[in-house]
């Protein structure tokens, strides 16, 4: 297996908006640097706080190293009389020197992003992560704590912790650390986040989706008795007709996993969706979305009782289904 290139000797651009993916990759360029030359002299800075003087001192020799590393984090703001100088570095590393830049995306500072990519600068990827390849996010998490995850269990806690990176991460490995060995199950994930609001939000949602009236009542009295924000409740239902709407509308003779990612969600989710789809004509949809972006702007200060505006979108949308 060949080894990995130095880091030494090369400019190395992280870049993209998801920090987590951002953080780990410097973490890993960080370890690549001390396993190498554990002696050394690491900085790290952001760019948009720098003076040249500062710059230069960050990258040139060392009196008490014979290596430097230097990390410039939010390169997006760095100063434009700084650019010459870290396009400079990159058209031309030096031996020695270790340098890493972060960018979160977005298109501030892309000018010098192309700049760079053009001169070859080695590119790590940190991009978001959408939000049906969060449960193979999940699931990549728990092999990466060596551990397992049922694909049921993984959808269930995308729904109950949210699409939030780190936030997944750490409840990864709060079930693998309580677990008992083996891979984590869906009854692990309700049993620690079954009281989480997504959870609470998305029962309300898979209830009027399927036009269980009455249920879907049950669920939003429950949430909202339980302190669940309303935004959460309107953000369930339009996520659940919109993935509803391409699924209705994909076209036909898609394979599985092709049909998954037209409509946004892991493959096996397909099943309980086609199941919801049953009733839904684009009609129906219509009238389902337009009633929930009534609702979410009523909840958002529009309208002075968030309950009733959304006991009246609930109803609509299960009754929509039925009609």
């Amino acid at each position: 297996m060949p080894s990995r290139p130095s880091p030494f000797g090369r400019v190395t651009l992280v870049s993209g908006p998801e920090s987590l993916l951002a953080d780990r990759a410097v973490a890993a360029l960080l370890a690549d640097i001390r396993a190498e030359s554990p002696e050394a002299e690491v900085e790290r800075t952001s760019a948009e706080r720098l003076e040249p003087s500062r710059f230069a001192e960050m990258t040139s020799a060392s009196l008490f190293a014979t290596r430097r590393a230097a990390v410039l984090e939010d390169l997006a703001n760095l100063p434009a009389e700084l650019a010459d100088a870290v396009l400079e570095l990159a058209r031309h590393p030096l031996d020695d020197l270790a340098l890493v830049l972060v960018h979160g995306g977005g298109q501030k500072g892309k000018g010098l992003l192309d700049k760079l990519k053009a001169a070859k600068v080695q590119v790590v990827d940190a991009p978001a992560v959408k939000a049906w390849e969060l449960p193979q996010f999940v699931a990549a998490e728990a092999r990466r704590v060596g551990a397992g995850i049922d694909p049921g269990a993984a959808q269930t806690l995308v729904d109950a912790v949210g699409h939030d990176l780190r936030s997944l991460a750490a409840a990864v490995s709060q079930l693998v650390a309580d677990g008992e060995g083996g891979p984590i199950e869906e009854v692990q994930v309700r049993r620690y986040f079954g009281g989480r609001s997504e959870v609470t939000s998305f029962a309300v949602a898979d209830a009027a989706l399927a036009g269980r009236t009455g249920v879907a009542m049950e669920q939003l009295r429950w949430a909202l008795a339980t302190g669940v924000a309303p935004v959460l409740v309107t953000s369930a239902l339009a996520s659940g007709l919109r993935g509803l709407g391409k699924l209705v509308t994909a076209g036909p003779g898609l394979r599985e996993p092709d049909l998954a990612r037209e409509v946004g969600v892991p493959p096996w989710k397909l099943k309980t969706m086609r199941s919801q789809a049953r009733g839904w004509d684009q009609g129906g949809l219509a009238t389902a979305l337009q009633a929930v972006a009534v609702a979410d702007a009523e909840v958002k200060g529009a309208a002075d009782d968030a309950a009733f505006a959304l006991e009246r979108a609930v109803l609509t949308v299960a009754r929509a289904r039925r009609g």
